[in-house]
This record gives C-alpha cells, structure tokens and sequence, in this order.
C-alpha cells in the first residue's frame, strides 16, 4: 500500500528568495570549482600526472577535497530530517512523534549505501539507542575510507562498522553480503551517483530480509507539479551539475526506480511538503518495507 504524495503547500514567495533558490544550484557548482587548485597542486608536487590526466582517477579526489568541506555544512541542513527517518518517525514527508511513529527505526544487520567520509557515521552510535547489530558501509572510493575510518573509531563502531570496499553490483557475487541478510538499508544523498540505478536497486532490494525496510532521503528530477519550466531548469543545470559534483545526476526519478524494485508491504515515501515549486532539488523521504 503506498503512502499519497501531500501536495506541495502553495506558499507565497518573494522575488529574492525564487532568484536565489534558482541560483543555489550554481553556487553549490562554483563553489566545488574553487577545489580544484587544492586538488591539482599536490598531484603536480608528486608527480602524480596518471590521476591527472584520467577522470576516472581524478574525479573522486576532486569530489573528496570538496565534500571534507560541503559535506558538514550538508549535515547541518539535513540533520532534522535524516535523525527522525533513522528513528522511523517520518509520514508523508513530515517528521512526527515517538508515539505517531509508522515504523521501527533502524536495526539488527544495516546496509549504508554510499557513506563517503562518514558523515552520517554518528548517528548510528550507541548514544542514538538503536539496535544495531552489524554495518556494512558500501563505498568503493578508496579515497574517503581514511576519514570514513576516523569517523567510525570516533562513533565507537570499530567492532560493528564494516567498510565493504566494492560497488553494489560486485555485493553479492562477491560473498559480502548474502542476498536476504539484511534487516534495514540507509541512503541518504547517494542513489543520485550509483551507476545503473535500475540494476543496482533491485540489487540492494535483493538484499533485504522480508520484512526489511529502505530508510531513503534522496534528491530526485522535479515533481510535475512544480511545472515543465522547473523541468526544463533543471535538466539545464544537469549538464554542468554530475562533472562538478562527483557524477551526481540531478534528473533521476529514483521513487519510480525504488518502487520498482521489487513488491514491497508498505511505502511511506513522499516529498516533504514545506520544500517550495522552485526547489531544482527536490527531494523524496520516508521508508519502504519489503
């Protein structure tokens, strides 16, 4: 049974604020450009002219010097929503009471997709009071594992936290994480950048425990009720947007790929309802039980 989508609150805005919700996204792009002497110079030191000249190589560096800094100021945005969601006190889009709560929160055997350096690493400590028994942090940039290391020593989940050093697709045939194993997957901000999202989220469904639930907080194309201009808008800045943002895409319609994935018993997923027509980077939020 899915969850209806509130609509978007017809607030009123002024002109200030739509011409810099409009501009966010740009900002956001400069402000990843202003990395790349921080990026380039060390490898020109040591010679390092084999990353700099494959992208391949080259972009995840550029996107971890970035991310050591955007990343925190992220976390300080998201944090009143992602906390609720790991506790799962989120319907319809709109975090609600302990009491109201429609699901459990996180616990037993955890998937976190994509932790990068870590940053959402404090929030399964045990000062959170979640059943954790086992993470498994997938996250094939070799690049961010140190602070990803730090962040988990810092946590205290050295004993419980397991850096799996493979893509999603290499999971299961790879004898890391066995299909049916685990009891809850996290992704927050990361199924915008996996490769094959059709393939690798039915991967990740495969992976679930009947009964297993998704906890997603992800940004996704533009909603059709924010008009074919905002469409347009941001399918523009999604030509500049993955090269700058470490192969982020902008336009994925990641609900209609989650819901896909697989039959599922209950969808609680929506778009939070406060975010205004002009937002390029809506977002979808809420949990799917298999």
């Amino acid at each position: 049974m899915a969850a209806p989508r509130p609509p978007i609150i017809p607030l009123s805005h002024s002109l200030t604020e739509v011409i810099n919700g409009l501009l966010d996204p740009w900002i956001f792009i400069l402000t990843s450009l202003s990395y790349l002497p921080t990026t380039i110079l060390p490898l020109l030191r040591a010679g390092s002219f084999r990353t700099l000249l494959s992208w391949p190589r080259f972009q995840p560096l550029w996107f971890a010097n970035f991310w050591s800094v955007a990343g925190p100021q992220s976390r300080n945005t998201a944090e009143p929503r992602v906390i609720p969601l790991l506790q799962g006190r989120v319907r319809s889009g709109v975090p609600v009471s302990a009491d109201d709560a429609p699901s459990p929160g996180v616990g037993g055997v955890v998937l976190e997709v994509g932790p990068g350096s870590g940053m959402w690493v404090s929030l399964f400590s045990d000062e959170q009071k979640l059943p954790i028994t086992h993470i498994y942090g997938i996250e094939p940039n070799a690049s961010v594992h140190p602070p990803l290391r730090a962040a988990i020593a810092a946590a205290g989940l050295s004993e419980v936290y397991e850096i799996v050093p493979l893509g999603i697709q290499d999971l299961t045939t790879s004898g890391r994480v066995a299909e049916g194993s685990v009891d809850c997957i996290v992704s927050v901000f990361c199924l915008c950048s996996i490769p094959d999202p059709a393939q690798n989220i039915a991967a990740l469904y495969r992976c679930l425990k009947p009964g297993g639930r998704w906890y997603v907080y992800e940004h996704v194309r533009v909603f059709p009720e924010q008009g074919w201009g905002m469409a347009l808008y941001q399918a523009f800045v999604n030509l500049i947007w993955p090269h700058c943002i470490g192969g982020c895409e902008l336009r994925r319609d990641t609900e209609k790929t989650l819901r896909e994935a697989g039959p599922w018993s209950l969808v609680n997923l929506s778009q939070p309802p406060q975010e205004p027509w002009f937002h390029s980077l809506p977002h979808i939020y809420g949990i799917l039980t298999k």
